[in-house]
């Protein structure tokens, strides 16, 4: 099997589009699978990954890697609820987050999940009241996010040691004793610390491992807290664009079992978690879009595809002062010489929608199909989809060679089925009567 076919598991970009449209979005189920075996070979067995649900939300996405053992970290009632319906159990989910209200940790009691990670002593607060009053028989477990003193390097964006509205400062979190000692119905058993996404170096995650365990055994110490859990994040990246390497997997499994092994002898009932996103579905996705025009401006060629930043607003490069494409290819003619230069751009009435600039392919004529590669993260969850009401597309997932839609494209009676119209004539003829004898 070639590479292009390889792709979607034999099966043809042309025939995926002909059943289920465009645009539309592709996840290679054995990519997932392989990306999580490879890494889970490489880490200690004392280290559980949990999935980061925001970077792909979709259901059969987060059933796949729960079915590989993996365990969920959400942020919202939906995420929860749709990590405990794909399979995920209870104890194996976390919820953080910084604005997290009532409702949300009433789910997470009432579900009996591993842990809540509270980012402020406010929350701490609420969840100690809400516990309460549902008459728990148990002190409820909670992490505390602390945004380390320390800071992070090799990160695309970097979490620690810098003012966040993320988690409780370090320094705040050593003055809690008292505050922590005050609690009777919530238990504070661990620590949660992220400090940044996107690395590229092992050694980079390696550092953040060792200093975030070093800062959960002090503080924990300190605190007079028991260590059952310490997530130290992950942020693991992928390589999207030139120039840049994928993570040597052997180096980070050596350096992380270096950097958790006396740890895991010190404490050897504490669960050590890191969390990925990106890392796990990014690799297995493709953006698919249908060249609507192909027209010049000022002696540059633009494609204008049926889909943009609407639906994938990472390729942009949202953050970054130096704009990189990521990955396109001509999915109709991989293996022709590519010699032509096109900027390639969606459907939306704004000069901000170029998913590629100046990306270098096969000649393109109205009616192809191109693939922006690596899309299997944060693509619709990150993405303006509402935009001129072009709403979201479908979502395919290709599973032992089968394609399965996995997220209906939305219709125009999908978006307006939650909009209300007022009957603006009734009700100037009712206001018109009002005052009259």
């Amino acid at each position: 099997m070639s590479a292009e076919q390889a792709r979607f598991q034999g099966n043809t970009a042309r025939a995926l589009a002909e059943e289920f449209g465009t645009p539309l979005f592709v996840y290679n189920a054995d990519v997932v699978e392989d990306t999580y075996r490879r890494l889970r070979e490489q880490l200690p067995d004392v280290v559980d990954v949990f999935y980061s649900l925001k970077a792909n939300p979709n259901i059969s996405v987060c059933g796949l890697l729960a079915a590989q053992g993996a365990g969920a970290e959400v942020s919202s009632h939906a995420e929860l609820v749709t990590a405990l319906r794909a399979g995920v159990a209870p104890e194996d989910i976390i919820f953080l987050g910084p604005g997290k209200d009532a409702r949300d940790l009433a789910a997470c009691v009432d579900a009996g999940i591993h842990a809540v990670v509270c980012e402020s002593l406010e929350e701490l607060r609420l969840l100690e009241d809400l516990v309460w009053e549902r008459g728990a028989s148990t002190p409820y477990p909670a992490l505390l996010r602390v945004n380390p003193s320390f800071g992070s390097k090799g990160s695309g964006l970097a979490m620690g040691g810098k003012p966040r509205q993320f988690g409780i400062d370090e320094e705040e979190v050593r003055r809690a004793k008292d505050a922590l000692a005050e609690l009777r119905h919530v238990q504070v058993k661990g620590v949660h610390a992220y400090m940044g996404t996107r690395f590229l170096n092992h050694a980079d995650v390696v550092h953040n491992t060792a200093g975030i365990l070093s800062m959960a055994e002090d503080l924990a110490g300190h605190l007079g807290v028991p260590l059952e859990t310490v997530d130290f994040g992950g942020g693991l990246g992928i390589a999207y664009f030139e120039n840049e390497e994928d993570l040597d997997l052997t180096a980070l499994g050596d350096g992380v079992r270096e950097a958790v092994g006396a740890f895991a002898a010190r404490h050897p009932h504490c669960r050590l978690i890191m969390e990925l996103g990106r890392f796990l579905t990014a690799e297995a996705g493709t953006y698919v879009v249908r060249a609507r025009y192909v027209k010049r401006s000022r002696g540059e060629w633009f494609v204008v595809a049926d889909g943009g930043t609407n639906h994938h607003m990472a390729a942009v490069g949202i953050g970054s002062f130096v704009k990189r494409n990521f990955p396109v290819t001509h999915l109709d003619r991989p293996e022709e010489p590519a010699e032509y230069s096109y900027t390639l751009t969606g459907p939306l009435c704004t000069p901000n929608d170029v998913i590629a600039k100046k990306v270098t392919l096969p000649e393109v004529v109205p009616g192809d199909l191109l693939g922006v590669e690596r899309s299997g993260a944060y693509g619709p969850t990150a993405s303006p989809g509402l935009f001129l009401s072009h709403g979201f597309p479908a979502e395919v997932l290709v599973h032992r060679g089968r394609a399965r839609l996995v997220r209906d494209r939305d219709t125009t009676e999908d978006l307006l089925a939650k909009q209300h119209l007022i009957d603006f004539a009734y009700e100037s003829d009712t206001s018109a009567g009002e005052g009259m004898p």
